[in-house]
């Protein structure tokens, strides 16, 4: 199974992890429904951060349950864990073994909380130490750069989401998301080809804001870790406040911008940055006016909410990553100095 594999199976393992898992959810919905939660603690690292950057968002807009980043090194070198009275603690982990991560998780419990491990590994240390397992079921992910296990810890969040709400019309859209996934994953010849014009891109900017912030950071970390280029992420309001300065023309800058609330505060932006900047836009969007400024348009399927939009957006930026990998000439399954399983304390 190679990284390539690993990217086209998504949509698969996206419609198993519905068909197996809603009722899992439900009944976590419900537990975490009878408890005196006020908000989430959540933690994690890497590619799972970015999922976690999703829930902020998602949960806050969907369930109002505002949601903290947790700051490991308190739980580990510190010592010193914060109060964590009406929270429910979520660890966030494909493979479950991050000691820090897992720490989290037991002093939650320690404190009375109730705990939510999001894992692909429910036999794993973070499992062991949480209430709840939600198992994102994606299989086993030989290659490095996490892919499958970053949308199945997606959809496990958007899940999660639709149980506390409660409403079956979203429940509905969430039944779409493989169909949009093989979608998406139908401009892989466009972005191979595309790929191509920056064999020697050594840096860029990766923009979104709202949800697809978390694309944003997700792209960028798949490009640093694949192809060694310095891809920064950005919202695209952060972005204006200093680094803007640095574009030049023919300077990179992806964006992820689909329909959606802050689709018109991209748009504005994006057109600033191709007049007045003549920067370089890969774009990936579902709407004409967006891909018409790019020079490396990536369309997107249309008719996606916006909240279920970055269960989409990031598989056409897996696939730029990939192919700009194999450009370049580096390994798509070993990138230097990795391992799949990073244990952080």
């Amino acid at each position: 199974m190679t990284l390539y594999d690993e990217i086209h199976e998504q949509p698969q393992r996206l419609a198993n992890l519905l068909a197996s898992q809603r009722k899992t959810v439900e009944a976590i919905a419900r537990a975490i429904q009878s408890r005196q939660v006020c908000y989430a603690f959540l933690a994690a690292r890497g590619t799972s951060d970015n999922a976690g950057r999703y829930a902020n968002y998602l949960w806050g807009a969907m369930n109002g349950l505002p949601l903290a980043l947790a700051t490991p090194s308190l739980f580990t070198f510190y010592q010193q864990p914060p109060q964590l009275k009406n929270a429910l603690v979520v660890g966030i982990s494909q493979s479950g073994q991050s000691p820090d991560i897992v720490s989290v998780l037991a002093e939650g419990k320690r404190q009375g909380c109730p705990t939510l491990a999001i894992t692909n590994a429910p036999d794993s240390p973070l499992a062991n130490a949480a209430d709840f397992v939600l198992d994102i079921q994606a299989g086993p992910e030989r290659a490095v750069a996490a892919t499958k296990t970053y949308t199945a810890e997606l959809l496990a969040i958007a899940m999660l989401a639709a149980a506390l709400r409660g409403e079956e019309a979203n429940w509905q859209e969430l039944q779409q998301t493989p169909a949009w996934a093989e979608a998406a994953l139908r401009t892989d010849d466009a972005v191979a080809r595309m790929a191509q014009r920056y064999c020697y891109m050594q840096q860029c900017v990766v923009l979104g804001r709202g949800y697809n912030y978390a694309t944003a950071f997700e792209w960028a970390l798949k490009l640093k870790e694949l192809t060694y280029v310095e891809a920064e992420p950005y919202s695209s309001a952060d972005f204006q406040h200093g680094p803007i300065a640095m574009v030049e023309r023919r300077f990179p800058v992806m964006a992820v911008v689909p329909q959606g609330k802050v689709f018109a505060s991209l748009i504005h932006l994006l057109e600033a940055l191709r007049r007045d900047h003549l920067a370089e836009l890969v774009v990936i969007s579902n709407v004409a006016s967006a891909l018409s400024l790019a020079q490396s348009p990536i369309p997107l399927p249309e008719g996606i909410p916006e909240w279920l939009s970055p269960l989409v957006t990031i598989i056409p930026a897996q696939l730029f990553s990939y192919h700009l990998t194999q450009v370049k000439g580096y390994d798509t399954e070993a990138p230097r100095t990795l391992r799949k399983i990073t244990e952080t304390r």
